[in-house]
């Protein structure tokens, strides 16, 4: 596992602080999110996650495992 880690701070739904971790493991990006909780981030923290995250995609090898996997977009439940 690599030692870049980043932290953006966010609230849990509760307003408690809390952090998103994104690391690079393996050559791939990791998001961590609060243990059993949901992370509620302000638009500015959104800023941060997306540096975070850009800088960690740039730090994760290009033929790392995973690489050609494409994710499979879910379905919004509606209320």
């Amino acid at each position: 596992m690599s030692d870049q880690r980043w932290w953006v701070a966010c609230r849990d739904a509760f307003g408690r602080d809390r952090a998103v971790t994104v690391l690079v493991d393996h050559g791939q990006v990791v998001l961590v999110a609060p243990p059993g909780e949901t992370a509620v981030l302000s638009a500015q923290e959104i800023s941060r996650l997306r540096v975070a995250l850009d800088q960690a995609a740039g730090d994760a090898p290009a033929a790392g495992p995973g690489r050609g996997r494409r994710s499979t977009p879910v379905p919004r439940r509606s209320a």
